[in-house]
């Protein structure tokens, strides 16, 4: 199985304390990843502080750093490792302009990104981007066209689009991606989602679910891909799950309960996942049951252990979790 871990982008307030991170550390980071074996580092996506977020900390603004930029800066300082966005939101980024900038990156990369497409967790940060487009806007339908948009800028000599939300004419889009195909990838858990990882995506990037749903939605992906022609072996399963490791599995319970990121669970508690699960479904435990919750995993049919959310209070036991998991699992 892979392993990755989520890089602090845009997760101050949200799962860490403000101010958490430092520009300096994502580089150090990721040098660190890949020599401790790891697959890959990712960024997650926010442009504008959530509700609950300046509830929690009034007058006291996250600082969120634009993931593509961020992933550059890692992907040009490591060799090997791979940069992935989890997730980038398509509706909040013009697609031609994302096309062109993961074409980019791909390229001085020597085909090192991949590009993982959702559609954002919290509307209220889409209403704050474009007020006069957030009233109207069906974001599944931008996604769907934005991403549609995309692969023909990817692939074509020259497109011309006329859509419902994006229109471009007889233009050409050079150089195109290095990597072949290109590691374009759907997030998100919800059965939409799941459709669209299967018709379209090289792979798909899931929220945690108990393991019983996420087993079913990986059946369910699979069985749409083959009924569409498609191998589903070529869609890698890559799930995000939160880390916690301890020496006993009540230390490492405690730890996960205690920290910021149960105030993000239950904002997203719209998604209908059983937050009495989030420590048995997620990679929280002692090193024992870390092991073992990998082998289970493998069961079910999980390719990548991806884009790891560690809990901590300073980038100090943010990184002791990166060393302590690569030695337990990798």
């Amino acid at each position: 199985m892979k392993f990755s871990i989520s890089l602090p982008t845009c997760f101050e307030g949200v799962m860490y304390p403000i101010p958490f991170v430092e520009p300096g550390d994502f580089v150090r980071m990721a040098q660190l990843c890949e020599k401790l074996g790891y697959h890959s580092v990712w960024g997650n996506d926010h442009i504008q502080t959530q509700d609950y977020v300046r509830d929690l900390f009034p007058g006291k603004p996250p600082n969120f750093y634009e993931l593509l930029t961020v992933l550059s800066f890692c992907a040009a300082a490591t060799t090997k490792l791979e940069v992935g966005t989890a997730l980038a939101v398509l509706p909040m980024r013009d697609p031609f302009w994302l096309a062109k900038q993961a074409a980019t990156i791909d390229q001085l990369s020597n085909g090192r990104l991949i590009l993982a497409l959702g559609l954002g967790a919290y509307r209220e940060e889409f209403a704050a981007w474009a007020p006069r487009l957030a009233p109207k806007a069906r974001r599944g339908e931008m996604m769907d066209e934005g991403v549609s948009l995309m692969q023909r800028l990817f692939s074509e000599n020259r497109v011309t689009h006329e859509g419902k939300y994006y229109a471009v004419r007889d233009i050409e889009m050079f150089p195109k991606p290095r990597r072949d195909p290109f590691a374009l990838w759907i997030g998100g858990h919800n059965m939409e989602m799941v459709e669209r990882a299967a018709r379209i995506s090289t792979g798909w990037l899931p929220g945690w679910r108990p393991w019983p749903e996420l087993a079913e939605r990986i059946k369910v992906l699979k069985d749409r891909a083959h009924a569409l022609g498609r191998d589903p072996k070529e869609i890698e399963i890559a799930p995000q799950f939160s880390l916690t490791v301890a020496k006993t599995a009540e230390e490492a319970e405690r730890r996960y309960m205690e920290s910021g990121l149960v105030a993000h669970r239950k904002s997203l508690a719209y998604t209908g996942r059983d937050l009495s699960k989030q420590v048995v479904a997620n990679l929280v435990g002692s090193p024992d049951m870390i092991r073992e919750k990998i082998a289970g995993l493998k069961a079910i049919g999980v390719d990548h252990a991806c884009a790891l959310m560690i809990p901590a209070d300073s980038m100090a036991e943010f990184e002791d979790q990166v060393e302590w998991f690569a030695k337990v699992a990798i």
